[in-house]
């Protein structure tokens, strides 16, 4: 007869612990969490060893078995991705910030269960719906306030940037949604926010990462739907197809449409204490802000669970890498993805846990309607660009992969729009190492030899993103950027263009850069200028007290610590910002404004548009030689991440052409490649043309925009479809003359308007603006004879100050649309970026 309580625990368990009812004992007791804090403290410490280790995710048994099941699930998928190949997705397009943040906004108000945001930079006060007087409830922490009481639960990560370098200021991010739903009210924890990578040695040792960036730019709501695309949720991003610049409203704070710090231009000045978000440098009466174009993607379907898996690893690796230790972040498991599969989503189980383990979705997938029909007609797969530092998995660089193939096998033409255009040819222009630049090289040589019409259309930014003027040694680095672009392209034996040209092709014939530009004029009246000089307040001064009264408080405004300082303790400085704005508006009557109506309109930009109107019509009020002060130009940033190839296959996502984007190895990338099997006739240079519908349209929606073949957008998109979540309805593809116009990308009379405008265009802008970079400017003396440095010229303004108005008019009235051509001999014969503290071997791969 044996006794109930006899140990049937092996020999090896019975030496490791003698005595199990002692151990069970101790477990409530303070000796017991002295232990468990011990080997945490001891795990941190360990932390050290990683700095002579940077192998230390993958030498253990376990992480090479996971990295070996990893590695054959990406073997067995096309271009090596996570990711398989998904049919039957409904995707819909977005083109420009209006409509995507209004879906945006739409999808976020029914979220039931949960809410996953990836972003490099988010922005709490950003109004997802325009103008911002009107719409108060619409920005965005009060849409995430408002699920989070709903008893949504919110996830979101974020790049943690190195202050120095970057302005987007993550710490503000994760406290003022942290402060969203303060303790004892509803709501309460269910907002999470996570930065990385950590940059305190004491914390992390050998796994910071200073110089890349996680740049992912994706929302997942409820498993039902997603967002993937270029478009941050944050300030500068918000815009329409006519891309105003102008944002002065004589008429009052209710027609502002670029609040505080979202009034912005890169060009002329960064963002800067974006905590402060009412406030901004920048006087919208001197200068117009940066246009903002890009394109992103809603997805209903099996693509969007990849989305998910993607969140849900990067989610457990931060837990994993910087919070294992805290117990308000809890760990994530995915259906689909449990017992010997969790490993795949980085799940651990260490000996003492901390933070709870919560299963997702929280209803069971079988919930969701894609989960058992086909919910589109598109064909997709998700690709990414993720390596250890960002994700703990070895290098995957599938976006590359995914590129490089679709462009080789083109038979028409590839379409590219992208924020940066770094790319190798082969294995000689280090430190570039990615070779989509060799696929292109190969399409045009084979078409070329073929003698089949083909071009590769590049659209991107004529100058990058960052402020200065190009002349000063402290733009070094903007330089050194586009000095690797023009490399890229068509300077030395390894461009693209040489490398065509050396197998007996003619890359004229093939390979073509434009850039975007526009114009607006700021309704900077004589009116105005008598309430300034009346009042003795600028405009400027105005504007902060416009955006208190549009942005307010804000609902965090006194729960928030790092804001705390700015808006407890700044009751003076707001009461005298207030009082400033009084002062200027009592002398509205007397200035001409009493009835706080104006004929001329607060911004033009509609009429480089169809249907626009005229320059020469519009009303000015006053003596049009002053109305000449307040034109100006800027470029029209293309930040999109997009490539279109024959009609049927798109590409987008977050991911830029550089080896920053592309390598894997550097910053962290979502995208996913699409192919619509639904197909629509068309024709391709003249001769019948199955193409595919989804990738079709967008290419001929986008090139309506840039040729000013579309109509300006209304500000209220509440009844466009373009502007709803892709559940609701598709895309209006906006069909008429100008769709049939466009509808063959290699017509003749498509290809003489496209680069006829650009010439067109590139002409006055030049005539009018001297707008740089130019073809005229080959050295740096030449820079300061076209464009000179005094306080003469105010960047973006006319430079001809004796210009007859009338001309100026007349000569604005011939600008349609924002196609310019890149100039390709910009400083051609200068040195762009001479090696030396900021550009040498250590930091040039920062720059490509």
């Amino acid at each position: 007869m044996t006794s109930g309580n006899q140990d049937h625990r092996s020999f090896s368990e019975k030496l490791k612990h003698p005595f199990p009812e002692l151990r069970n004992q101790l477990k409530d007791t303070h000796l017991y969490d002295a232990k468990v804090a011990a080997i945490h403290f001891k795990s941190k410490v360990g932390k050290f060893g990683n700095l002579v280790n940077p192998n230390h995710r993958h030498d253990e048994e376990h992480e090479k078995l996971t990295d070996e099941k990893r590695t054959r699930i990406a073997e067995s998928h096309r271009f090596e991705s996570f990711a398989p190949e998904r049919d039957g997705n409904k995707i819909k397009w977005y083109v420009d910030g209006q409509d995507y943040f209004w879906a945006v906004s739409v999808a976020l108000e029914r979220a039931k269960e949960t809410i996953y945001i990836e972003d490099w930079w988010l922005s709490p006060e950003l109004f997802l719906r325009r103008p911002p007087y009107f719409n108060q409830e619409w920005r965005l922490d009060q849409v995430l306030k408002r699920r989070a009481e709903a008893g949504v639960k919110i996830y979101i990560i974020v790049y943690k940037e190195v202050a120095q370098a970057v302005s987007c200021n993550s710490a503000h991010t994760k406290h003022a949604l942290n402060s969203l739903c303060p303790p004892g009210t509803p709501g309460h924890g269910n907002i999470s926010v996570l930065r990385h990578p950590d940059h305190n040695v004491f914390e992390n040792a050998g796994d910071m990462t200073f110089y890349w960036a996680h740049h992912e730019k994706f929302i997942v709501i409820d498993f039902a739907l997603a967002f993937i695309g270029g478009l941050d949720l944050c300030f500068g991003r918000w815009d329409n197809r006519q891309h105003p610049l102008a944002d002065i409203h004589p008429a009052g704070v209710r027609n502002e449409m670029f609040p505080g710090q979202d009034f912005n231009n890169n060009r002329i000045m960064d963002f800067k204490t974006v905590e402060d978000w009412k406030s901004n440098e920048l006087s919208k009466a001197d200068y117009g802000r940066m246009p903002w174009h890009d394109v992103a993607m809603g997805v209903i379907g099996d693509c969007v669970y990849d989305i998910a898996e993607h969140f849900v690893l990067r989610w457990n690796f931060v837990k994993r890498d910087k919070y294992k230790r805290a117990g308000n972040v809890d760990w994530l498991t995915l259906q689909g993805r449990e017992g010997d599969l969790e490993d795949l989503v980085a799940v651990q189980r260490p000996k003492h846990p901390v933070g709870e383990y919560v299963h997702h979705p929280l209803t069971p997938l079988e919930n969701r309607a894609w989960a058992h029909e086909q919910q589109g007609t598109v064909h997709a797969q998700v690709v990414r660009s993720s390596c250890d530092w960002s994700s703990g998995i070895l290098t995957e660089h599938s976006i590359q992969n995914a590129y490089s193939e679709v462009i080789r096998n083109a038979q028409h033409y590839v379409y590219i729009e992208n924020q940066f255009f770094i790319t190798a040819t082969g294995d000689e222009q280090a430190p570039v190492h990615n070779t989509i630049g060799r696929a292109i090289v190969d399409a045009c040589v084979k078409a070329g030899k073929e003698g089949r019409k083909f071009r590769v259309i590049i659209v991107i930014p004529a100058i990058p993103g960052f402020a200065g003027d190009l002349r000063d040694d402290a733009a070094m680095g903007t330089r050194a950027i586009m000095d690797y672009q023009y490399k890229s392209i068509h300077r030395g034996e390894h461009s693209i263009s040489a490398q065509i040209q050396a197998q007996g092709v003619d890359p004229k014939n093939h390979v073509f850069v434009f850039n975007l530009r526009s114009y607006d004029r700021l309704n900077k009246t004589e009116a105005v200028e008598r309430q300034e000089e009346k009042s003795g307040v600028k405009y400027q001064e105005v504007q902060r007290a416009e955006a208190e009264e549009i942005m307010g408080e804000g609902i965090h405004g006194t729960t928030d610590r790092n804001a705390k300082k700015l808006d407890d303790s700044g009751n003076q400085e707001k009461e005298r910002i207030i009082d400033q704005k009084r002062k200027f508006e009592a002398q509205s009557e007397e200035a001409g404004l009493g009835d706080v109506s104006t004929t001329s309109q607060d911004t033009i930009a509609a009429t480089a548009m169809l249907d626009g109107g005229k320059v020469s019509e519009q009303d000015w009020e006053g003596d049009l030689e002053k109305e000449k002060e307040n034109f100006v130009q800027e470029e029209l940033y293309i930040h999109g991440k997009l490539c279109i190839v024959d009609d049927r296959i798109a590409i987008c996502g977050s991911s830029n052409i550089n080896d920053r984007s592309q390598m894997g190895i550097h910053d962290s990338e979502l995208s996913i490649v699409m192919e619509d099997r639904q197909t629509l006739d068309s024709t391709m240079d003249g001769q019948p043309y199955k193409a595919g519908h989804h990738a079709a349209t967008l290419r001929r929606l986008l090139w309506r925009e840039h040729l000013g073949l579309l109509p300006a957008q209304n500000l209220d998109p509440k009844d466009d479809p373009n502007a709803q979540p892709p559940d609701v309805c598709p895309n209006d593809v906006m069909e008429g003359p100008e769709y049939e116009f466009v509808a063959d990308p290699m017509s003749d009379q498509v290809w003489e308007m496209w680069t006829g405008n650009a010439t067109r265009n590139t002409d006055l802008f030049r005539h009018l603006f001297r707008a740089d970079p130019d073809d005229n400017i080959k050295t740096f003396d030449d820079y300061e004879a076209f464009v000179p440095r005094h306080n003469q010229y105010k960047q973006g303004h006319l430079h001809d100050r004796f210009m007859p108005a009338e001309e100026v008019r007349q000569k604005l009235d011939q600008i349609k649309g924002h196609l310019v051509w890149m100039p390709l001999d910009f400083l051609k014969d200068a040195e762009m970026a001479e090696k030396g503290l900021q550009v040498n071997a250590y930091t040039e791969s920062i720059y490509t």
